[in-house]
């Protein structure tokens, strides 16, 4: 039952079961004298319904138009207040007209009831109690309604972060690319060659990341063998770099662009920075119902954020995507594991099962 059936059912059993309560007292109490004045009240009694259901929908349409649940508290008050003093006043006049057609001078068998104020004040009853349960409606619908437009504004919010994050995060070493493949145009053209197809590899999934949440981790594999072979064609023999992944791990799902960018970072901050030659290793395995990604590099971490560097920015970026994504449930760690080694690691949960496989693991190396 949706929300305007439940309404009018509301309305419609409400009234009927008030008139039959009010039909039933004047029966057991106040007797009718005739089969016709007993035909009369529960015509009145009819009318009495209808009229209650059309001066409370009357109110019900003025309360939504005019946004009254938007009020002040006092403004609500005084608002509802007139309501019902304008409706009982209307359902008063019709209901004593009635009582006058239908039972002219028997109404003074029954005028104890209805003399003067007691009469408005018995028929304020239903339209008090009416009045009051519809505020009470209104306003848990109201809060439903802000929780689930706020609900929908913060989706909104962090779907808008999260993609803004991943186009922060989008690879800058474009520039050096460019320049290295330009350097082996005329020395080495099949090597330029391949190094414009793994650059355009890396443009291509840097595109997929704006428009996609997660993608397996053999994706993301790829661009990161795409990016160390572009970075090797720079760094030549100065760049060693180890690829060893579970096979069970390929289809877990990761954030694209995620595991690339550390890679980066291991560079800029790693092995440029060696005096001789250093090394970047990337492994994956699964823990219990987690993907677990590290990353090794030759390097001395620093908490280059304190200091303005571009990389504490990156590496806070990949805790807030972790976080956008699965809440609390990943994890995302970079440390200084021996002198001159950082580790990176990141723990993700396995959304979906993983069909495990039984041939001997494959190391890549590139």
């Amino acid at each position: 039952m949706n929300q305007r059936q439940f309404y009018w059912a509301f309305q419609i059993i409400g009234w009927v079961f008030y008139a039959l309560s009010d039909l039933a007292y004047f029966v057991l109490f106040l007797q009718p004298g005739s089969l016709d004045e007993l035909e009369a009240m529960i015509f009145n009694s009819c009318i009495y319904v209808l009229t209650g259901i059309s001066l409370t929908h009357f109110f019900k349409l003025i309360f939504k138009n005019y946004d009254w649940i938007k009020l002040p508290v006092n403004q609500l008050v005084l608002r509802c207040l007139l309501g019902v003093i304008l409706i009982t006043s209307l359902f008063t006049a019709i209901n004593i007209s009635l009582y006058d057609e239908y039972f002219g001078g028997s109404t003074e068998r029954i005028s104890w009831l209805f003399k003067d104020f007691a009469y408005i004040i018995n028929f304020s009853k239903p339209m008090v109690i009416w009045v009051l349960l519809y505020i009470f409606v209104a306003y848990t619908i109201e809060i439903q309604k802000n929780n689930i437009e706020r609900i929908k504004m913060q989706a909104s919010i962090e779907a808008s972060e999260a993609k803004i994050l991943k186009a922060q995060i989008n690879p800058h070493f474009m520039f050096n690319a460019l320049n290295s493949i330009r350097a082996l145009i005329l020395e080495e053209p099949k090597k330029a060659q391949n190094g414009i197809t793994q650059l355009s590899n890396i443009l291509r999934s840097s595109l997929v990341a704006n428009r996609r949440t997660t993608i397996p981790l053999k994706e993301e594999l790829k661009t990161i063998e795409d990016y160390l072979a572009l970075e090797k064609v720079r760094y030549e023999e100065r760049l060693q770099s180890t690829v060893e992944i579970d096979q069970n791990t390929l289809n877990v799902e990761v954030p694209p662009m995620m595991l690339q960018t550390l890679v980066e970072n291991a560079i800029k901050h790693g092995v440029q920075k060696a005096e001789k030659w250093g090394f970047v290793e990337v492994k994956s395995h699964l823990e219990g119902a987690m993907l677990e990604v590290t990353i090794r590099n030759t390097g001395v971490f620093t908490d280059h954020q304190n200091h303005g560097d571009d990389s504490g920015f990156g590496l806070e970026n990949t805790r807030r995507r972790l976080s956008l994504i699965y809440g609390t449930e990943a994890a995302f760690d970079i440390y200084q594991e021996e002198p001159y080694i950082v580790q990176a690691k990141v723990r993700i949960p396995l959304e979906k099962k993983v069909p495990l496989k039984t041939e001997t693991d494959e190391d890549h190396h590139s």
